[in-house]
């Protein structure tokens, strides 16, 4: 099993044996500094720290550590050349296998412009992109979202994540691929199901979204379980355990 979208810096040893226990084998790790930055070079160590730190702390536990780094909508206040200059070098060196998270989230101008260089880094690479959605105005905000990336990057580049119900319906007639976050204050692993059962599976991609914030580590394997329970096919279970996210990251 893959979980596709983490935030490993922000959790503890414990939670990386419980998923490999759990049948976790691989995790994508994305770049967010929970703090208020001061300047890029802050940021900079922070997503050093992900790259060469925690991908050696994971990996003691059995688990393939994937990274994705970029710069997170909350972390826009800075000059964004440094992280720039650093996403083409870990790209070239395939220290990456995507640039995420970015999107939007207040739609401040500062915002726009660093989501839209990142889509054109990425475009210009090849690179696949991790697009947050906020909580917040997530209506709003996608509609910006959708705005944008015509103009900036290919749709099989993108997944967009944190899909929920009130907004599956305006994306599933796209050629985005679709993030389910099963986490607490989120969404459930039932209502993931109830996407999942109405839309199918093709699309699809099951992350934890652990972080800082509240979390279950376990929730990508237990949602897998719960399909296995309820007798959808095997095939299809596979096609959001593992095998959509290794089509699309290409790993």
């Amino acid at each position: 099993m893959i979980d596709t979208h983490t935030h490993v810096d922000a959790r503890s040893s414990e939670d990386f044996e419980m998923m490999y226990l759990s049948g976790i084998d691989t995790i994508v790790t994305c770049g967010f500094y929970p703090y208020k930055l001061t300047n890029e070079t802050v940021l900079l160590n922070h997503l050093e720290r992900i790259l060469h730190y925690d991908t050696k702390r994971v990996g003691e536990y059995g688990i393939d550590l994937k990274v994705a780094l970029g710069i997170h909508p909350a972390n826009t206040e800075i000059k964004p050349d440094l992280i720039y200059e650093n996403l083409y070098k870990w790209i070239e060196n395939k220290d990456i296998i995507a640039i995420g998270e970015i999107g939007l989230e207040d739609l401040t101008e500062e915002e726009y412009q660093i989501f839209k260089g990142q889509l054109d880094i990425a475009e210009e690479t090849k690179t696949p992109v991790i697009v947050h959605t906020p909580r917040k105005n997530k209506k709003k905000v996608l509609k910006e979202i959708l705005t944008i990336l015509p103009d900036h990057i290919s749709p099989e580049l993108v997944v967009i994540d944190h899909v929920n119900q009130n907004i599956v319906g305006e994306l599933i007639d796209t050629d985005y691929t679709l993030g389910l976050t099963v986490q607490p204050q989120k969404m459930d692993k039932e209502e993931a199901i109830a996407i999942l059962k109405e839309y199918g599976f093709d699309r699809f991609l099951l992350n934890s979204d652990m972080s800082n914030k509240p979390s279950d580590p376990l929730s990508v394997a237990k949602t897998v379980r719960e399909l296995q329970r309820l007798d959808f096919e095997k095939k299809e279970i596979e096609k959001v355990a593992s095998k959509n996210a290794k089509k699309f990251y290409k790993i």
